[in-house]
């Protein structure tokens, strides 16, 4: 019989949306709003820090982060979300979501207080000890990707099911903003109770010893939203995708999904029993059989997220030229700590404000009626329409006038990025392998997408610079320049939009038919009929 499938999935599939799924949303999501604080609130801190640790006597300028060490603080979060999403993923599918969902959101609690109590006695040391605590930071961000994306798609009905999925990354929205309109708050209200000359006025006085206090404070609220909802990570039963296909426990799962769904579900043992038989023999990651079924899929999901990555981090090295030049941030040196971290927070938090929550939130309510596919394969080729416009006429951009029409094309990148690739690279594996894989897969993707952002940041910190060594940054060796640069981007993101014919459509369907795993269950089906 075609399309046959356990009752506890069927129950699921079908299922009205309920209070249970809001509050899935908001205990998954609490990860990502972590995440996108903090990766948002560093590029403040790094520009305080710069001040307090560097201070240059005689220097016309305010201190700032050698660019070794601005690459490790702002980098060293990446690499640890890298191998988070990679061990983390593989646990998932090893010992269950919910066993190992506990602890990386006790991690990245712990890592953000730590990273605010950060010690030493020197510049050097006190960068060492953030650096470390980063990296677990991010290690225990990274898992929150495959678990969190794996979680919601195996609880939630197939008809609302991207939507369900895109709203917990959508959380990263609410992180920004959060981290922008705090960051405002610390620094207004230091700054009114400690009074401080401009830069250029008084250097010294211009970064007042409170100063100190503000990084560490911003950094340490990160952890609050996720230490509010770690109970209810822990009252949430495993998945019955998992405890039924992968643990077969029937019995269990049914249970389960009885109590969340309030209504009864027969157990089916033996037809898992069955399935589990024929699954015995069946294919593991690193097969010819995986490869067959799955490998274009892999590919796609791990190639568009790379060149998603590339692209949307490489598209904040030019904020602050962009802000400067529109006058929304002055001259450093015209400002003193606590003033230059308030008016960056909010020259981001405007842009966030604009572009990149109602991105999210785009994605959200259409996902579910025109696709993944359609959403993605617009964001790219809008993202490639912005980037050329931006790259191509770039020195018309820089006369004075323009610079508005400039923003107005950067925060459209940004819109489509977020109602585009950026929301589909995290739906779509958490919807398109076996249940077995499902969160390794997801880690693995994931992981891919974080090169790309490690690339994005960094490649494009030194191709960006002034191809006159003598006009670069402090530090930087000569570049290719930001209009070359934006061409580079374009065709990064030309790319992104051919590979996307790789990734399947998975709207309306049910997990279980996208990975393949309905004919299993037929089988097992036909089999017991036979017996």
């Amino acid at each position: 019989m075609a399309g046959e499938n356990l009752k506890v999935l069927d129950a699921l599939d079908v299922a009205k949306t309920q209070w249970y799924h809001f509050t899935a949303i908001i205990i998954a999501g609490m990860g990502f709003f972590t995440d996108a604080y903090d990766l948002f609130c560093v590029s403040l801190v790094t520009k305080m820090l710069g001040r307090i640790y560097y201070h240059v006597e005689g220097s016309t300028k305010p201190g700032s982060l050698p660019p070794n060490v601005s690459a490790a603080v702002n980098g060293v979060a990446l690499c640890g979300t890298l191998a988070g999403q990679l061990f983390f993923g593989w646990l998932g599918d090893k010992m269950g979501r919910k066993r190992v969902y506990g602890v990386t959101l006790m991690l990245m609690s712990m890592c953000s207080i730590a990273s605010g109590l950060s010690f030493g006695k020197d510049p050097k040391s006190v960068m060492a000890t953030l650096c470390f605590f980063r990296f677990w930071l991010g290690f225990g961000i990274g898992g929150d990707y495959p678990l969190s994306a794996t979680i919601m798609s195996e609880y939630a009905n197939k008809k609302t099911r991207g939507a369900f999925v895109a709203a917990v990354f959508a959380m990263q929205g609410f992180g920004i903003l959060s981290g922008g309109v705090f960051a405002m708050i610390v620094s207004a209200a230091f700054q009114a109770r400690f009074k401080a000359p401009a830069y250029e006025v008084d250097p010294i006085a211009s970064t007042a010893p409170q100063a100190d206090y503000v990084w560490r404070i911003i950094l340490m609220a990160g952890a609050l939203p996720a230490l509010l909802t770690y109970y209810w990570r822990l009252k949430m039963p495993e998945t019955a995708r998992y405890t039924a296909l992968v643990a077969k426990n029937a019995q269990q799962a049914a249970s389960d999904m009885s109590k969340v769904l309030q209504v009864d579900i027969e157990a089916e043992q033996k037809k898992v029993e069955q399935i589990g038989e024929k699954q015995k023999n069946s294919f593991g990651l690193f097969t010819r059989e995986f490869l067959r079924r799955h490998g274009l899929h892999l590919l796609g999901t791990s190639s568009t997220w790379f060149l998603l990555d590339i692209a949307y981090y490489s598209q904040n090295l030019f904020q602050k030229d962009i802000f400067s030049a529109i006058g929304w941030i002055p001259a450093a040196k015209t400002m003193n700590a606590m003033e230059e971290v308030y008016t960056i927070a909010r020259a981001q938090t405007l842009i966030a404000l604009c572009s990149t929550v109602p991105g999210y939130w785009f994605t959200v309510a259409l996902i579910d009626i025109i696709g993944r596919f359609a959403i993605q394969l617009l964001g790219f080729f809008m993202m490639t329409v912005f980037m050329f416009a931006l790259a191509i006429p770039y020195n018309h951009w820089t006369h004075k006038g323009n610079h508005i029409g400039f923003v107005v094309l950067y925060s459209l990148t940004f819109f489509f990025a977020n109602f585009g690739p950026n929301a589909t690279t995290f739906v779509v594996p958490a919807e398109i392998f076996p249940a077995r894989l499902r969160s390794t897969c997801h880690g693995i993707s994931a992981a891919s997408g974080k090169m790309g952002a490690i690339i994005g940041a960094f490649g494009f910190l030194y191709l960006a610079q002034n191809q006159d060594k003598a006009k670069a940054d402090a530090g930087y060796p000569a570049g290719i320049g930001v209009k070359n640069s934006l061409i580079v981007l374009g065709v990064v993101n030309f790319l992104g939009l051919l590979l996307t014919f790789l990734v399947p459509e998975s709207k309306g369907k049910s997990l279980e038919e996208m990975s393949g795993e309905t004919d299993d269950m037929n089988e097992a089906s036909s089999n017991g009929t036979v017996l």
